[in-house]
């Protein structure tokens, strides 16, 4: 077997909350809390969750914008976190990310061309600018006359597109893209995720792809980890993850995703879970979700659960000590 093009081996991402006259550190907010993840070369990893999971911190981490606390980030089998300057300026060619706002991610005073052009200029990559420039904007379903235009003379899910065909032009192995579709009306969501698998094919690309939106990542990703605190609650191939989902949060996660069939959405019962999300500077003791967990017994709350398989193959990896299974998934739905 390959090694993965990506691998994070227990990342910690701790940030201090000081205070006090002298600024003391006085806390800790625990944005990503021993995560460990595989990424595949041409696979698509779905990381969801929700809004304060640590989703995007990860994301940073992984891109080298932040330092990790401890852990490791190994890339193409390297650890990154041991590159120099030279060594990263040359691994961005590699990792590209797409922003989550089409809007704000774009200089409203750079013409769509040059916003293109921007990482082939900074890399000094100048043969032939206009033509590459020009096979990126095709390549995204953008015409040659928009070339000229501003961001603010586009739609959305062109603005969107501006961003993907930038983060192609260094010709990168590996995408982050940060909730990418989430501020886009459903029907371009539905484009722009079948532009990115088009991509994916014809280029090769390895994409990690971040939402809150499990209906999204059920169209993209061929393995799905979901993130609750800071931590990897469960993780497994997609046919598997929604078929037989097995820690409570994934299946209350899964329960909000609407039906198709509006008599089968009238009569589903949802799974509603309790509470607010708690503080990642005061998580919770032993299972982070046990405030929450419909389950939760007093082990829950002393123990924390190991991310072990619950299959011959290690294929689904679950963090609990009761995953649920056909008889106890029918005793919430009842409740």
């Amino acid at each position: 077997m390959t090694s993965p093009l990506l691998e994070i081996r227990d990342l910690n991402m701790h940030f201090p909350v000081k205070g006090g006259m002298f600024s003391r550190t006085k806390n800790y907010v625990k944005a990503v809390n021993g995560v460990n993840l595989t990424v595949n070369q041409g696979e698509t990893l779905g990381i969801v969750g929700e809004s304060g999971c640590g989703k995007s911190t990860l994301a940073r981490t992984i891109l080298g914008l932040l330092k990790p606390t401890s852990g490791d980030i190994l890339f193409e089998g390297e650890s990154i976190l041991t590159y120099n300057h030279k060594q990263m300026h040359q691994l961005r060619r590699d990792i590209q990310m797409v922003f989550q706002d089409p809007f704000t991610s774009l200089n409203p005073r750079m013409k769509a061309g040059d916003i293109i052009a921007a990482p082939l200029k900074a890399y000094r990559i100048t043969d032939h600018l206009e033509r590459r420039v020009l096979e990126l904007m095709d390549l995204v379903g953008l015409k040659a006359d928009d070339y000229h235009k501003l961001p603010h003379q586009f739609s959305g899910g062109q603005r969107q597109r501006i961003g993907i065909a930038r983060a192609l032009a260094l010709n990168p192995k590996l995408m982050v893209l940060d909730e990418p579709v989430s501020a886009l009306d459903v029907s371009v969501q539905a484009q722009v995720i079948n532009l990115l698998e088009d991509l994916q094919k014809e280029l090769g690309l390895t994409y990690v792809f971040i939402a809150h939106d499990l209906s999204v990542i059920k169209h993209i990703a061929d393995k799905v980890a979901v993130m609750y605190l800071g931590k990897v609650m469960e993780i497994s191939d997609s046919e598997s993850f929604y078929k037989d989902a097995q820690h409570p949060y994934t299946n209350a996660l899964l329960s909000a995703i609407p039906l198709p069939d509006p008599e089968k959405e009238k009569v589903r019962q949802r799974i509603m879970l309790k509470g607010e999300l708690p503080s990642p500077s005061n998580p919770p003791t032993g299972c982070v979700f046990h405030t929450r967990c419909p389950f939760a017994t007093e082990a829950c709350k002393k123990d924390v659960p190991v991310l072990k398989a619950t299959d011959g193959d290690n294929r689904h990896l679950v963090s609990c000590f009761y995953p649920m299974n056909a008889e106890n998934k029918q005793l919430v739905e009842n409740k």
